[in-house]
């Protein structure tokens, strides 16, 4: 669903798309009651009336509400304003990956040691994710597997969002 400057979820004002990924749309939005900016992160007009969808949205949000690390956006809440859900989380700003990859030099990629920070964190991150329990499968073959997890700045609309990850410009 898209929305416009101006409109408002709850106690939220829209102030402008972020990005937009195959599981939703994030906007910068401003508290109003708060006087401070959040990201809200909705589901694309072709997935609200999917149930299943809904129901990942939540998970997303129940899952970010227990991951207190770094590398992870703060969530703040879960808004239903009369049937448009948002997952409310804090703005990380910063350059997104897929901007820094274009940055790199033609024919060299980025730098080793710029490959490894940005690794490290995003490695640190899903660590934190998955010291839950709940997120490791023991499959009837009795290996372990991570449940697939869409955090924010490390899904595939990570790419597209204004997030990076670690919250550092990189140079």
């Amino acid at each position: 669903m898209t929305l416009q400057p101006g409109s408002r979820i709850g106690q939220y004002e829209i102030l402008g798309l972020l990005g937009v990924g195959g599981m939703g749309e994030v906007y910068r939005a401003r508290d109003l009651r708060l006087g401070r900016d959040v990201a809200l992160k909705t589901l694309p007009a072709a997935l609200v009336a999917d149930a299943d969808r809904l129901a990942r949205l939540e998970r997303e949000a129940r899952l970010l509400a227990t991951i207190n690390h770094p590398n992870v956006a703060t969530i703040h809440g879960f808004e239903n304003d009369h049937g448009v859900f948002a997952l409310v989380m804090e703005v990380v700003e910063g350059e997104t990956l897929e901007d820094r990859l274009r940055r790199a030099p033609p024919n060299k990629g980025l730098a080793l040691r710029v490959v490894q920070h940005i690794a490290g964190q995003i490695a640190a991150a899903l660590d934190a994710a998955h010291e839950r329990a709940s997120f490791i499968a023991i499959s009837s073959r009795r290996t372990s597997s991570s449940r697939r997890m869409t955090a924010s700045r490390y899904s595939t609309s990570a790419s597209r969002s204004r997030w990076n990850a670690d919250r550092t410009p990189l140079h």
